[in-house]
Order: structure tokens, then C-alpha cells, then sequence
């Protein structure tokens, strides 16, 4: 299984080069390190959102609700710094920090205590959660006139050649890193994706484990809630409308399977860079909008075909293995 993913991570990469090297033989320009770290800036969001959906997808769950909460802590975040200016940065992302966690916490109390579907619950949620950011502002944007220049440059300055948004996503992704390769909730987390019923033979608490998954997905998109707004200096009931398809998506085409237990952090790290280079290269090279919507959705509909072979190949190792 796990060679199966370090494969698929190295022809993601290859993929990623391809399109680069395509790019820039008609655009040389695509290929300057510049634009690169600028492709990778523009991405950052999606690889946070995406990493927190593989947590909970590996559990044999799925969040839906995730754009969502980005767009009610975000609104929050600009309406708490538009009453108080004066409040220091890092209070306020540690704020939409707790907001995220305790939205994703409801999802998440939600599928362990009442053994309701995760997408009948995050389905729920993200629709309360959008009427909640209605209910808030009163339908009402607020712009980069009413937010404070600490709240919107923090994640715009350079530190060491990257954007500071770009270092938290980096910051993320090794969390991740640790927390799912060297953690019992990681491992816990692989545990009930593989065989929920064997884990509980092992004493690991399926119920609470993916409490503390969906729990985690929506600390990391209260972050983004406040990077989005921050970025883009516009909160509104529209912000991330549709996104979570995007985060899915970024998930599948890393060898997330949707069935769970098999994904990595890296994996998923690639799959959200090629989304991210697939939307900055299909304009460059002039293709229509229209175009770019089915080749982003043939990308994904290739990775779920390779996802599914994947997964019967490791199925045949193991009856074979069972009948020798």
C-alpha cells in the first residue's frame, strides 16, 4: 500500500514538471522561480483546506461543510477586527482557530454520538453555517476600508523570499506531517480507515478519533477563514462558495481514497499544487473557461479511475497472498 502511494506521489510530480515544461515552451516566462513561488502562494489555502479534509477522509468520513466554516470564521474574523482594530493579529487567528475547531467539533460530536452519516451531517452544517454568515452581517460585505492594515498585510510580508502565507502553509503541512505519521491519532486515524472493526479490537476509540479528525479539518479552515478574508480583503456571504469541491478534489487526485485509510501528506500536498498550476497555466495558454472546467474535471475523473485500480491491485496482493 505504501508503495503504491510513493508512486503515485513521484508520477503526480512528474505530472506537475509536465506541465511546466509544456507551458513554458510557448510562455519561458511560466517557468521563472518568481512565478513559481507566486503559483505556490496562490495555492496555500487549498493545501491547508486539503490536508484537513485528508484527515477526515482517511477515516472513512467526508466534510463538506468546510468552505463553509472558512466563510463564517472569516466573516467573523473581519467583523471582530472592524469593531477592535486595535487587537493584535495572532489573537485574532487564534480566535478563528478555536471558532473552527468548535464548528468542526459540532460535525464531528455529530457522526460519533448520533452514528449519523458524515455527509448527511457536514451537508446539514454547511447549509447552517452559510446562513449563519447571512444571519451576521445582515447580507452586508465588509471591505479592505473597514478592515485594519495589521489584518490585512501580516500575511502579505516576506520573510526569507516567501510570503508569510506561504510559510504558515508550509508550517501546516509538516504539522501534518508529524501528527500522521508519528502520532497514536495518526496512526489511528490509518487504523479505522483500513478496518474500523479491527481497531476497535485494538482499543482505539473509532467514535472519538473522528471527533478529533473533523475537529482538526475545521481548526485548519477557521485558519483559512481568516487568510482568505485577509487575502482577498473582502468577507462576504459568497466567500469560498463551492470550494469544497476544490478541496475534495485536490484530495483525490493525491491518492486520497474516498474509502479511507490510504492518502498521505505529501500526496495531497501534490494533488493541490496541480490543481494550482492546472488554473494558472490554462489561462496563460488562452483556453476558454469553459475548457478549463472539463479539463480540471477529466483530471479529477483520471485520478479517481487510478485510485480505484490502485486499491484492486493492493485487493489481488492480498489474495494471492492469502492462497499461497
Amino acid at each position: 500500500m505504501r508503495s503504491i502511494a510513493k508512486q503515485r506521489e513521484i508520477w503526480l510530480a512528474g505530472a506537475i514538471v509536465l506541465v511546466i515544461v509544456l507551458v513554458t515552451l510557448r510562455f519561458p516566462r511560466f517557468a521563472q522561480p518568481g512565478n513559481l513561488l507566486t503559483i505556490f502562494n496562490d495555492t496555500s489555502i487549498l493545501i491547508m483546506l486539503a490536508l484537513g479534509q485528508m484527515a477526515v477522509i482517511l477515516t472513512r468520513s467526508i466534510d463538506l461543510s468546510q468552505a463553509a466554516n472558512l466563510a463564517l470564521t472569516g466573516m467573523i474574523a473581519a467583523m471582530f477586527n472592524a469593531a477592535f482594530p486595535g487587537v493584535p493579529i495572532p489573537a485574532v487567528m487564534a480566535m478563528c482557530l478555536l471558532v473552527g475547531a468548535v464548528l468542526g467539533g459540532v460535525n464531528g460530536l455529530l457522526v460519533w454520538k448520533l452514528n449519523i452519516p458524515s455527509i448527511v451531517v457536514t451537508l446539514g452544517t454547511l447549509t447552517i453555517f452559510r446562513g449563519l454568515v447571512f444571519v451576521l452581517s445582515g447580507g452586508a460585505w465588509v471591505n479592505a476600508a473597514q478592515m485594519s492594515p495589521d489584518f490585512i498585510n501580516l500575511q502579505r510580508a516576506v520573510v526569507l523570499g516567501l510570503p508569510v502565507l506561504s510559510w504558515i502553509a508550509i508550517a501546516v503541512a509538516a504539522l501534518f506531517y508529524v501528527l500522521m505519521t508519528r502520532t497514536p491519532l495518526g496512526r489511528a486515524i490509518y487504523a479505522i480507515g483500513v478496518n474500523p472493526t479491527a481497531a476497535v479490537y485494538t482499543g482505539i476509540d473509532v467514535g472519538r478519533t473522528k471527533f478529533l479528525a473533523f475537529t482538526i479539518a475545521g481548526a485548519v479552515a477557521g485558519l483559512c477563514g481568516y487568510l482568505w478574508v485577509s487575502r482577498y480583503v473582502i468577507a462576504s456571504t459568497e466567500v469560498a462558495s463551492g470550494y469544497e469541491l476544490t478541496i475534495i478534489a485536490a484530495c483525490v487526485i493525491g491518492g486520497v481514497s474516498i474509502a479511507g485509510g490510504i492518502g498521505t501528506v505529501g500526496g495531497t500536498l501534490l494533488g493541490a499544487l496541480f490543481l494550482g498550476v492546472i488554473n494558472n497555466a490554462l489561462p496563460v495558454i488562452n483556453i476558454s473557461p469553459f475548457w478549463q472546467m472539463a479539463i480540471s474535471g477529466g483530471a479529477i475523473l483520471l485520478a479517481v479511475v487510478l485510485n480505484a485500480r490502485g486499491e484492486r491491485s493492493a485487493g489481488r496482493v492480498i489474495l494471492r497472498k492469502a492462497e499461497a
